[in-house]
């Protein structure tokens, strides 16, 4: 079943205008580097997710533009037209328009970027980037726990710049962090778990093998209460150092490989292994959460992947709608046939 049926893009990145017919379970979108495959990935994920997962929208307008628009139908005749002037976004589903995508009409999508095989090297802020993004789509109250939790680390980062305070005039942003930082934690580790459940089994039918792999994550998992009581004991290294130096915005995940540092230990192709598990499972668990199969956008990853490895990639993800970007036609697409 085809959940996008059609894209139509003015003024976006560089399309001055652009359509696109998705009316197979895979399309493939070929063309050379530069070319503009990414962006239309991007206006597919803006319509189904409400926001870009690469830029701001003034980024996206084409230079020169005034305004830009994506244009994208969905089954059951459904239809999300998305604007930008130069100043504000809108969204229009049915005649109704919104500053923001309702979250009713939000759509879980499972995204494949080139960059998504350097997630164990990567960034300990590129990965909550990342983990934070699949349990949002998971589940809602993660994604507004996160937002007010940010808006008031926020604050009280803001107030250990202030000249003259006290500990007592942090106590209600310290309640409201160990409040929602708490919730943050439990969420992580509980969502953190249901990956670990079947990481080593599908790494193991990917790179067919015994090796074994596992997600830790890297944070003192704490109640509010002892929440509460680390944000106080830390204060005068806060105040000191000008920030808040503890809390869910400061964790990390590790990637263990036979009980040991992934990153040292595991090679390339170990590395793109565990990360393809990764992303199975991720479309299970959305299907599971949200009751409803995900889109899966995959973003000119052939190139990091051999053949053997394409063709396990294709075939785990047969059952859902595809939109591929690619340089050229990979070797386990190059015969026409029913995926």
């Amino acid at each position: 079943m085809n959940i996008v049926q059609k894209v139509s893009l003015r003024n976006f990145r560089c399309h001055s205008e652009f359509e696109l017919d998705c009316n197979r379970p895979t399309t493939l979108i070929i063309g050379e580097n530069g070319s503009g495959k990414t962006s239309i990935l991007e206006a597919i994920y803006l319509a189904l997710r409400g926001k870009s997962f690469k830029a701001v929208d003034k980024e996206i307008l084409k230079n020169e533009a005034e305004f830009f628009r994506a244009e994208i139908d969905l089954i059951d005749a459904q239809k999300i037209i998305i604007r930008y002037d130069g100043r504000k976004k809108e969204f229009e589903i049915d005649g109704k328009k919104s500053l923001r995508l309702p979250k009713k009409n939000r759509y879980p999508v499972v995204l494949f970027e080139p960059d998504n095989i350097y997630l164990i090297k990567s960034s300990p802020s590129r990965r909550r980037d990342y983990f934070d993004e699949l349990f949002k789509q998971i589940d809602d109250n993660y994604g507004i726990a996160l937002s007010k939790y940010n808006k008031a680390l926020k604050q009280r980062n803001d107030l250990l710049k202030v000249e003259n305070i006290s500990a007592d005039d942090f106590f209600s942003w310290d309640v409201m962090c160990a409040n929602y930082g708490a919730e943050i934690i439990k969420k992580r580790v509980k969502y953190l778990r249901k990956i670990n459940e079947s990481l080593t089994e599908t790494y193991q039918n990917i790179a067919k093998n015994n090796d074994n792999c596992k997600i830790e994550y890297l944070g003192d998992v704490c109640d509010e209460n002892k929440y509460l009581q680390i944000l106080q004991n830390n204060f005068q290294k806060d105040l000191y150092l000008g920030h808040t130096t503890f809390g869910p915005h400061r964790d990390d995940y590790e990637f263990i490989f036979n009980n040991k540092k992934a990153d040292g230990s595991a090679s390339r192709g170990e590395m793109r292994c565990i990360i393809l598990a990764l992303k199975f499972i991720e479309s299970k668990i959305l299907e599971d959460a949200t009751g409803k199969k995900p889109v899966v956008l995959l973003d000119d990853i052939f190139s990091e992947l051999d053949d053997e490895r394409q063709k396990h990639l294709i075939s785990n993800f047969k059952n859902y709608q595809m939109i591929i970007t690619s340089t050229a036609v990979p070797e386990e697409m190059r015969v026409d046939k029913e995926l």
